[in-house]
């Protein structure tokens, strides 16, 4: 099984080591992982992000499942891309995994960053008096449910590591469903 390894973390200062450490232990598992920045790219061509995004959906095309780092980045809420690569996987019914190492509600989350009141009916509004999500759920609902139906439930540790950015235990239980459809396609879920 293929795995396209998603996630913020290509963001990070040592984004090529962890790839290599989740390439890793999907081997560990019988696993082949696949990470975004394994496609070859010349950062001075002009078409660059084109050319990155091309690799990436070609990469998604070659994999059977995806496994998304959906950590909250630079936000209350996942990566926009990894919600991306997320959704394409989802749409073309491939197994779709994945963690989050901040176990927060969504509407926690938001109000670490931005004023959030109760408002009449009991919805939660922000500043600008907008519904706040709150469902309970570590992220929008439709990710959350997304990965239900297609998938597994996210993983999410009971409390945040102290490195939520390295800390990599909940990656290595996705990596283990994965491991688990693999050897039982019609025993998962």
């Amino acid at each position: 099984m293929i795995i396209y390894l998603a996630g913020p973390d290509v963001f990070l200062p040592d984004a090529v080591e962890i790839g290599r450490r989740k390439a890793e232990i999907c081997a560990a598992h019988g696993l082949t992982g696949r990470y975004p920045l394994d496609n070859a790219i010349d950062p001075a061509d002009a078409g660059v992000s084109r050319t990155i995004f091309r690799g990436n959906e070609a990469m998604m095309e070659s994999a059977d499942a995806i496994i998304a780092n959906l950590t909250p980045f630079r936000g209350p809420s996942a990566d926009a891309g990894t919600v991306y690569e997320l959704g394409f996987m989802a749409g073309r019914g491939k197994l779709c995994l994945a963690y989050c190492n901040d176990p927060a509600s969504y509407a926690d989350r938001v109000a670490r960053l931005h004023p959030v009141a109760a408002a009449p009916g009991g919805r939660l509004v922000d500043a600008e008096g907008l519904t706040v999500e709150e469902f309970g759920l570590p992220d929008n609902l439709m990710l959350i449910h997304a990965l239900e139906l297609h998938g597994a439930p996210l993983v999410t540790p009971r409390a945040a590591p102290e490195d939520v950015w390295h800390d990599l235990a909940c990656f290595e239980i996705c990596v283990r469903l994965a491991a688990e459809r693999a050897r039982n396609p019609l025993g998962f879920n």
